[in-house]
């Protein structure tokens, strides 16, 4: 793999310095769980060092979409538990996807 854990946490925080994220009152320090997550990240490309690097991006692109996904399915159940209305972008996105 052609980067560690640790550069990718710091790229990590780049990216953050853009779209921050709000760590609220959790009990875990944002550095442990960046790391948590970029040594995972790095296990997760590790294992594919023999995949063509069409059969990468494809994964890696699987990955992303999910987590996009998993993001915004929490948001909106987030929302719902402490009875905020959901922005007319997320509720154009729900009613366009209960269209279909």
């Amino acid at each position: 793999m052609s980067i560690t854990p640790e550069q990718l946490q710091e790229l990590m925080k780049e990216v953050e310095k853009e779209d921050p994220i709000d760590f609220a009152d959790l009990p875990f320090e944002e550095d442990e769980l960046r790391a948590i997550t970029a040594k995972h990240l790095c296990d997760m490309a590790d294992a594919m060092e023999n995949f063509s690097n069409e059969d990468k991006q494809v994964t890696l692109l699987a990955v992303a979409a999910k987590l996009v996904l998993e993001n915004l399915v929490l948001h909106v159940q987030l929302l719902r538990q402490h009875d905020i209305p959901l922005g007319q972008q997320v509720s154009n996105l729900l009613q366009n996807i209960k269209k279909k």
